[in-house]
């Protein structure tokens, strides 16, 4: 049958989990939380994110998967569905955030995957940092590079996507998911032997408040959004494959717990190398790329846990980039009937596109500036701090005043009616407030 007439479901509960949690445990904590924190000031930043994860970010995670599911339909349909009038229109707001993100991601997946040929080849085995921040330069200024690996990576994320939900999503990351936690835990122990590493230790998990600032929360909240693939769709999307059965409170739980825990990691495994080898905290987003090969140069086999470390990379991107271009062609199937395939490739093709300013953005595109920020910058900014906590503030309002009387019945249903006083508190007045304040600074 076609996926309209008979839509997939998840294998399991952990399969959704690891699926879900996979979704940020990708680029979203390996690749941009350590350097966002690192810019943020550290302990501050962490302190500040965590509130954020766990009222508001969890809060809504619940309430995503909960539309998802009850609606079994993706965003902007599920929206029509349960509610209609203008609700769609926030449906379709999330589309436009994600396939914004889906475009400039794909560009730092490329980059994981050419480290994967730097590793084989010993090209970023090396202890200088210095060398290696100016070969991590010369490679993203490079227009053909660039374009290339990023099509190589949209490619991959294609046919995973293309191979659906149960057989491709779920099957990639029950087995992916934990080798990339064993593998940072490995590195995190490396990490911390390092000379002066214990500052940076220091530096992550001891708050200056001082550096407490607006623009700062603003970040967190950000930050707590994309780690949390909130208010894109992404969560509405992989909850509409839940059976009726799932216990959303303890699988929210477990996805904010793992998806926090892996930022967490991220940082412990990139921060003290950051300060062993004396690279600026707020080096922005090639970080993670210019401290790890550092640390496989001082390790034994460290040839081997380079190329490890990347391909585990890789795949954990994969596991991201997926759960972005998973919805847009949700989308397309739901709201146009499109065949699966029809529509991935088409979004892909798309994607490609929109993305090439901000895979030249560090080369021929260089001095391109707009609000002050280059092409990769400006759609990182747009889509994370303004597009997806606008995305949840939607959410909220719809889950606790819209639809409330259907969310009550679903929780209550499951056994999960001692939430709910709390859970409509934060849905119907804490998050709308919090986030139109915020968003409205941010203007």
């Amino acid at each position: 049958m076609s996926e309209t007439a008979n839509r997939a479901n998840w294998g399991s509960k952990l399969g959704f989990i690891l699926a879900a949690s996979g979704s940020a445990v990708g680029l979203g904590a390996i690749w941009k939380f350590p350097y966002v924190a690192g810019k943020n000031g550290g302990g501050a930043f962490l302190i500040a994110y965590l509130v954020c994860v766990f009222t508001i970010g969890i809060a809504l995670l619940l309430a995503e998967m909960l539309i998802g599911r009850t609606a079994k339909k993706s965003a902007t349909t599920a929206f029509r569905d349960l509610k209609g009038g203008l609700w769609p229109w926030a449906g379709r707001l999330s589309v436009l955030c994600i396939f914004i993100i889906l475009s400039y991601y794909c560009v730092v997946g490329g980059w994981t995957i050419a480290y994967i040929f730097r590793s084989i080849t010993g090209e970023a085995l090396t202890s200088d940092t210095k060398a290696l921040s100016a070969a991590f330069g010369s490679f993203i200024a490079n227009p053909g590079q660039a374009l290339g690996y990023t099509a190589a990576f949209l490619g991959i994320t294609v046919a995973v996507v293309m191979g659906g939900v149960e057989k491709g999503i779920e099957r990639m990351s029950k087995v992916l998911m934990p080798a990339l936690f064993l593998l940072m835990l490995i590195l995190i122990a490396r990490s911390l032997t390092l000379p002066d590493a214990w500052d940076g230790v220091k530096y992550f998990i001891t708050p200056d408040f001082s550096k407490l600032t607006a623009s700062m929360i603003v970040d967190a909240l950000g930050l707590a959004f994309f780690s949390l693939s909130l208010g894109g769709g992404m969560i509405i999307a992989y909850g509409s494959y839940l059976p009726q059965d799932t216990k959303l409170v303890g699988a929210t739980l477990w996805v904010s717990s793992l998806a926090t825990l892996a930022c967490v990691l991220a940082g412990l495994m990139v921060l003290p190398a950051v300060f062993a080898f004396h690279v600026d905290p707020a080096a922005g987003p090639g970080l993670t790329f210019i401290t790890m090969p550092a640390i496989f140069a001082q390790m034994p086999a460290g040839q081997f846990f380079a190329i490890a470390f990347f391909f585990l990379l890789l795949f954990a991107a994969l596991t991201s980039s997926v759960s972005i271009l998973e919805p847009i062609v949700s989308f397309l199937i739901d709201e146009f009937g499109w065949a699966r395939k029809t529509a991935t490739i088409a979004v892909a093709i798309a994607s490609f596109v929109v993305g090439i300013p901000a895979a030249l953005s560090f080369g021929p595109l260089a001095d391109v500036q707009l609000f002050g920020k280059g092409p990769f910058d400006l759609m990182d900014y747009v889509a994370s701090n303004m597009l997806m906590p606008a995305g949840g503030l939607f959410v909220a309002l719809f889950v606790g005043w819209a639809i409330w009387p259907k969310i009550r019945n679903e929780l209550s249903a499951e056994g999960s009616a001692a939430v709910l006083p709390a859970f409509r508190l934060v849905c119907a007045v804490l998050a709308p407030i919090v986030i139109g304040v915020i968003w409205y600074h941010n203007l």
